[in-house]
């Protein structure tokens, strides 16, 4: 999905491969709950440097690790999130055992120091065992917060090539106009994608380092090196940041097209009072302060989608949320990046102008006046887990009572539908399984046994839950009859059609289940017509087809639960004109209807033993010596 396009447009392109024509332009008219979009990007970031969230303190041991960053992933998905955002690179340092780069002091307390597992490959595994999306968070420049080189450990990239670094602010960072150096943090990061199965890259907000008063950049000698061609040394500043983001853009899609580049700007580009094309802000210019070009990068396609951090609340004089928003939504409108935003989950209950409990939940209310917004990354875990004021609860309550699949990305084809196995009410729920070729599943149900429809599909109010795998529990199912649907999705989120729907009789009452011809449990032949002429029809429309010396059935499938005898009930619209003798098979036998009255109602064509499991079950045959045609528009099957 690209960010520009409106919620319709998106529903329209999803059901595309699922629906005739017909029914893909009745599907662009579903009704959908803006509180329970079906796509919407969720996550909040981990970070890893001063162990602000994880690890919360250095020198724990592996087990004791590895159970804090699961607590921070059981967190997001009781949160229904669907990804994190993990500071796997936060001072020039790794999070795995990099060639390039020391291990992180931040786990060990000494940088260097091996931790005794490979965090990164551990925490993957952990993400997508939960179905959560992995976006490792990489600090491109930032050297160490200090300014002792000798504090580095003696192997240290740094620490080998002075040339390399300079001091600033009482930090030390990589000297972004080196090419050296820009091809060196490429590598680094680099081998993290190429290693591991992350499903993005992320940059943050740190480019040149933000301006403090009295100093200046030392970087005149390297301007006076690299810098022919530009006339001033901010230009050229600008352009060493955009060759990084540019180089990186395409190395990380020639090395895997399905991972997703995404950088987290600060909010203002830049203010109008300076630059038209800016916002009506009047804050800090990352173009000027700290060279960071973001409008250029979305612009140029350089990125996958853009995070600004709008760290500010609505109505805030200098950088009003509101303002910010639509000006990165009018930004990345016609563009293929996606806008996520930025939430300061962590000034939330802290600052005098952010004690309204409803200011987080208020960001994503007014985000839905903009299409082009695709979800929201909160700063940062701990501040989720904290729920200061009840402001993340009162976020989730109004904006995350469903899941939300992940907003899918780039071209690629959605895999086949997955075909359900078993759909069995036990004591913790319902177990459905089935068998596909997914990269993850979401699984819907729908309250009884009615026809499929699109529309039950458009949004997440069906939506119960996602997975990896190819079972799924629904703890939440209630005594009622449900029908469970699964879809598949690839690598880069696009969803396949769903499968036949499997129903699963409720606790207190008989199974009884509607098979409609427009639904997935209905097959026919090319010689079968469709029509919506007769107002008695079920659904959407019926079929119909001239009688012949030949069978060719339309056949109604169902799944039913046990072997035992059960009502047919058939509907069709009638007409002077239909079959007086309409042959339907059921259970090896034929029942001859007289189509041409007695419509617009359920028919008994009688009390049937039938198998229990998937299959045809009501046949309407074209094979009758009576003129007319035969007409195929619903079944009704009900338990006695």
């Amino acid at each position: 999905m690209t960010a520009g396009r409106s919620v319709l447009a998106v529903l329209a392109l999803l059901l595309t491969s699922l629906l005739s024509p017909a029914q893909t332009a009745a599907a662009a008219a579903c009704a959908t709950d803006p509180a329970t979009p079906k796509r919407q990007f969720r996550a909040m970031w981990v970070s890893s440097v001063s162990n602000i969230d994880w690890p919360s303190r250095t020198g724990l041991g592996v087990a004791a690790q590895q159970a804090e960053f699961r607590a921070w992933l059981d967190l997001a998905v009781q949160r229904r999130m669907n990804a994190v955002v993990v500071q796997v690179r936060p001072t020039a340092d790794a999070f795995w055992p990099s060639p390039h780069e020391p291990w992180s002091q931040w786990l060990t307390g000494t940088q260097g120091g091996d931790p005794g597992y490979d965090p990164m490959d551990f925490m993957v595994k952990e993400a997508h065992a939960r179905n959560l999306e992995f976006h490792a968070w990489f600090n491109p420049y930032r050297i160490a917060n200090h300014a002792d080189p000798n504090r580095l450990v003696a192997s240290h990239p740094a620490r080998r090539n002075p040339g390399w670094r300079f001091a600033y602010g009482g930090k030390l960072f990589y000297n972004p106009g080196i090419p050296a150096v820009r091809s060196f943090i490429q590598d680094a990061m680099m081998d993290a994608v190429t290693k591991y199965d992350i499903d993005g890259v992320h940059l943050d907000d740190y480019f040149y380092p933000y301006p403090v008063s009295g100093q200046s950049i030392p970087d005149s000698a390297t301007y006076a090196q690299y810098g022919g061609g530009f006339g001033n040394v901010h230009d050229w500043r600008r352009d060493n940041v955009n060759k990084l983001i540019q180089e990186l853009d395409q190395r990380i899609h020639q090395a895997k097209p399905h991972v997703r580049f995404g950088v987290s700007p600060f909010g203002i580009w830049r203010n109008a009072s300076t630059d038209p094309l800016g916002s009506r802000s009047s804050g800090l210019q990352s173009y000027d302060a700290i060279y960071a070009d973001s409008r250029r990068w979305v612009k140029q396609g350089w990125i996958d989608y853009v995070t600004p951090q709008i760290y500010w609340h609505i109505g805030y004089s200098v950088a009003d949320y509101k303002v910010l928003t639509a000006w990165w939504a009018d930004t990345v409108k016609g563009t293929d990046v996606q806008l996520y935003v930025g939430q300061a989950a962590y000034r939330a209950g802290t600052d005098a102008s952010w004690q309204r409990p409803a200011e987080l939940s208020d960001h994503l209310t007014y985000n839905r006046q903009h299409p082009e917004v695709g979800g929201d990354v909160f700063f940062s875990a701990k501040d989720v887990k904290a729920d200061r004021i009840g402001s993340f609860s009162t976020l989730a309550a109004a904006h995350y009572t469903r899941p939300a699949l992940a907003p899918e990305f780039g071209t690629a084809q959605a895999p086949p539908a997955p075909s359900v196995t078993s759909a069995t009410r036990g004591t913790g729920g319902v177990a459905v399984a089935w068998q596909g070729t997914g990269t993850s599943y979401a699984v819907y149900r729908v309250d009884g046994s009615p026809a499929a429809d699109p529309c039950q599909f458009a949004d997440a109010r069906n939506l119960v839950g996602t997975t990896r795998g190819t079972t799924f529990t629904d703890t939440t199912a209630g005594s009622g009859t449900y029908t469970y649907y699964v879809s598949a999705l690839g690598r880069a989120q696009h969803e396949s059609p769903q499968s036949q729907g499997r129903v699963v009789a409720g606790s207190g009452g008989p199974f009884s289940v509607v098979i409609d011809n427009a639904g997935a449990g209905f097959t026919a032949g090319t010689a079968w017509g469709t029509s919506t002429f007769s107002s008695q029809r079920h659904g959407a429309d019926y079929r119909y087809a001239p009688p012949v010396a030949a069978s060719d059935p339309a056949w109604f499938s169902a799944d039913l639960p046990a072997t035992g005898s059960y009502r047919v009930e058939v509907w069709y619209p009638d007409d002077p004109g239909y079959n007086s003798s309409t042959p339907f098979l059921v259970a090896g036998q034929t029942v001859r209807v007289d189509q041409r009255s007695g419509g617009g109602q359920w028919r008994s064509l009688g009390t049937f033993t039938l198998q229990a499991g998937a299959g045809n079950v009501v046949g309407v045959s074209r094979w009758t010596s009576t003129t007319g045609y035969v007409v195929a528009d619903a079944v009704r099957i009900t338990e006695v």
